[in-house]
């Protein structure tokens, strides 16, 4: 009976310490992860979304708090001047959430590009969406009416991936709506 007692408590020892060690690792490394996942996730999608702008997006971005959460807008400037703004957003695609990287116009009246960060679409289908076809019909479009054509609006939906393209409409739809609650205080935020 003893030696069971000892076992259970070296076990639990051992176990608390693996535990205590995983949580400092993770806490350690969450600043850095984070980072990476903007640098090589974020980063390329803004350069698809963004087309004249010079200053950094991910190292100019801020956190703004809204009714769902908070919520990351990465800046695009132009000599000190707040020119569009990005928000990511998710929509329920066929393999799993489609993370969009919508970029808006400041008074958000128009959509200045779109990137895909995260996918898990079916190859050849619904993993299109990152194909600049797909991608550059909504460059320019307005922040009104974003629709597929089939539900009556002027987006041509990804051939044979319809819940792909509606993933990312809905996306674009949750960023308009996050822009238009966040609109007042966005021209503060970077001094334009």
């Amino acid at each position: 009976m003893q030696e069971m007692l000892r076992m259970i408590l070296v076990l639990s020892l051992i176990c608390s310490l693996s535990g205590l060690t995983l949580a400092t690792v993770r806490q350690a490394t969450a600043p850095r992860i984070e980072e990476q996942v903007m640098t090589y996730v974020q980063g390329p999608a803004l350069a698809q979304v963004f087309s004249d702008y010079d200053n950094n997006p991910v190292k100019d971005r801020k956190s703004f708090d809204t009714a769902s959460g908070p919520i990351t807008v990465f800046p695009a400037l132009k000599d000190g001047k707040l020119t569009a703004v990005a928000i990511e957003t998710f929509g329920k695609g066929y393999g799993g959430d489609v993370g969009v990287m919508v970029g808006l116009s400041t008074d958000g009246s128009t959509i200045e590009g779109i990137g895909i960060t995260t996918l898990k679409e079916t190859p050849g289908l619904g993993a299109r969406a990152v194909e600049p076809e797909y991608r550059d019909q909504f460059k320019g479009h307005s922040t009104k009416s974003i629709a597929l054509k089939k539900q009556g609006g002027d987006i041509a939906a990804i051939s044979g991936a319809t819940i792909t393209s509606m993933a990312t409409v809905t996306a674009i739809d949750d960023a308009v709506k996050i822009f238009n609650q966040l609109k007042d205080k966005l021209p503060t935020a970077w001094g334009s």
